[in-house]
């Protein structure tokens, strides 16, 4: 599924904050930024991901689908998370339909406040076939250890 919502001026003001403040080294209820270099242009790309941790393994989940960052990380097998100094390069696995949906349930109680405009009335208390049917519109990568 080819699902990608592009973000308006709100979300780019959001992001530029939270990106800014993740840089700084503070951390918005679990930011980072994500660092990952262009598929095209080979530069490195930034922006501000949620970093998900659910029974001790760690996730990242694209709540507006196909976007720049999810093509990135695929075409460049690796990424680095940052807040302030700290910058940690990682390896990762993309998850199957059927594994997205606790993580997805997870994601939506964790971050509703933020994302759950993305999710047209789906939430952390819908049904699984619910989430199982919306998973193909939203990557989740679990973070597989360091590079």
């Amino acid at each position: 599924m080819n699902r990608y919502l592009r973000p308006g001026k709100a979300d780019g003001v959001f992001n530029a904050v939270v990106g800014v403040l993740t840089k700084l080294g503070l951390s918005v209820a679990g930011s980072r930024v994500l660092l990952v270099r262009g598929r095209k242009s080979g530069q490195i790309r930034s922006t501000p991901v949620n970093l998900l941790k659910v029974g001790g393994q760690r996730y990242l989940v694209a709540p507006r689908g196909q976007t720049q960052w999810v093509r990135n990380l695929r075409a460049a097998g690796e990424g680095q998370l940052r807040v302030g100094r700290r910058v940690e390069t990682f390896r990762f696995a993309e998850l199957t339909e059927a594994e997205k949906v606790p993580i997805l349930r997870a994601y939506l109680k964790r971050w509703a406040w933020e994302v759950s405009r993305f999710f047209d009335g789906v939430d952390h208390q819908s049904p699984d076939e619910v989430l199982r049917d919306v998973a193909p519109g939203f990557p989740v990568f679990r973070i597989t250890g360091t590079a």
